[in-house]
């Protein structure tokens, strides 16, 4: 079951004026499961989003990117779950073209102003057939309120939804901003992890609109993993819609950025404490660093260790497998005496070994907690760092073991 982690109140999740979504059952996988979803835009808004680095990026990651760049007005949004439309070569592309261009056609408008994105199992031919059938259900269900239903419609292998609103007071004005994301395996930080789309109804130019994806991104997105493998798929969208009449400028575009990562932020530790088979929720810190890279560095180092989470699984203190991974992280200048080791409250190591005032039953009492920190201070600088990421359990190979069937 997901760490310390409930599915969303429908109400609590706030419409956002210009943006309506509808889902549809259109069998991609398997019958009765919401698999399509449409989000509609009004004419005037603007998007921006990252995707993944993948070099075997999916058909549809590459086809929405060319038509964010081609400078048309985006009117809709197009996902699909079950099938990845992933290493499927030229028709893998020209099934999401022909996606794009039922879509538009449906919609009144162009096929370059519809982004498509896909998420499921990779190198399988996408049903177009299946998809295009179902979009009518689609736009027959567009609605402001429907982003509990839509954040339902993107899941995999997720067991909860993941979605949630904030308001903030900009000029004296209400500004909205509700996201929605999927994603419980293959996630690993190197934009994108997952896909996630976020709205707000404030007005904001495309330039500027990108860079308060990318540092939402990199604050939030680019810093879980699961399982280490960066996906062939994703994407982080970020829309604004101009209807609350709030105009967002390089000036005063600090409040709303700081909401836009919350929500971000939010939705990322959600997929960790949703991560597949996860039991528990792992926060790392990385202080006193010389720059961001080395703690990055030794933050992932901890963070994908199959030691690391297969001893935190089995609330297991055997902390020293914590100290090879810093120590084969990469920095080559570590100097291993002056750092120290935190599990919690609780001081591990120093001096380049265990702490004098360590004892196996505080290790163990903080290994027992679903949700943990490891703390590393390094004492070389004035940076810090901050990853999170799950436990590895019997689960996560059960499920992965599964995956197609």
């Amino acid at each position: 079951m997901p760490v310390n982690l409930s599915a969303p109140v429908a109400g609590s999740l706030l419409p956002v004026a210009g943006v309506t979504l509808g889902i549809a059952e259109a069998g991609i996988k398997r019958a009765d499961r919401k698999d399509l979803l449409v989000i509609k835009l009004d004419q005037g808004a603007t998007v921006a989003g990252v995707f993944t680095t993948n070099r075997f990026c999916a058909a549809p990651v590459t086809l929405a990117k060319n038509h964010l760049a081609s400078g048309n007005e985006i009117r809709a949004l197009l996902v699909n779950t079950g099938n990845a439309n992933a290493g499927t070569g030229e028709q893998g592309m020209a099934a999401a073209r022909h996606t794009c261009v039922d879509l538009a056609k449906l919609l009144g408008c162009m096929p370059e102003q519809v982004l498509p994105y896909s998420t499921g199992v990779i190198m399988e031919p996408l049903p177009v057939d299946k998809i295009i059938a179902g979009m009518p259900q689609a736009i027959a269900d567009l609605k402001a309120d429907n982003w509990f239903n839509a954040s339902q419609a993107i899941m995999t292998t997720d067991i909860v939804a993941k979605a949630v609103s904030r308001q903030v007071l900009v000029n004296g004005k209400t500004v909205t901003v509700t996201g929605m994301s999927k994603g419980s395996g293959m996630i690993h930080p190197n934009m994108a992890t997952m896909l996630g789309y976020i709205a707000t109804d404030a007005a904001i130019a495309q330039p500027l609109l990108q860079q308060m994806v990318s540092e939402a991104a990199n604050r939030s997105f680019n810093c879980i993993t699961v399982d280490g493998d960066t996906s062939t798929n994703d994407a982080l969208m970020l829309i604004a819609t101009g209807k609350s009449g709030v105009v967002i400028d390089v000036a005063n575009r600090t409040v709303l950025q700081a909401v836009v990562t919350e929500v971000a932020t939010a939705l990322a530790q959600a997929i960790v404490r949703d991560g597949e088979g996860a039991t528990k929720f792992i926060t790392i810190k990385v202080e006193g660093g010389k720059d961001e890279t080395e703690c990055k560095k030794i933050g992932y180092a901890i963070a994908h260790s199959p030691l690391v989470k297969t001893a935190f699984f089995a609330s297991d203190p055997n902390l020293g497998r914590i100290l090879a991974a810093i120590g084969y992280a990469g920095v080559a200048d570590l100097n291993v005496e002056t750092l120290k080791l935190y599990l919690d409250d609780v001081l591990v190591a120093e001096n380049g070994g265990r702490a004098a005032s360590y004892q196996e039953a505080d290790g163990q009492r903080v290994m027992q907690q679903s949700d943990i920190t490891i703390r590393v201070v390094l004492n070389r600088g004035a940076v810090n760092a901050t990853l999170w990421t799950c436990d590895f359990s019997y689960d996560y190979v059960k499920i992965n073991a599964s995956y197609r069937s």
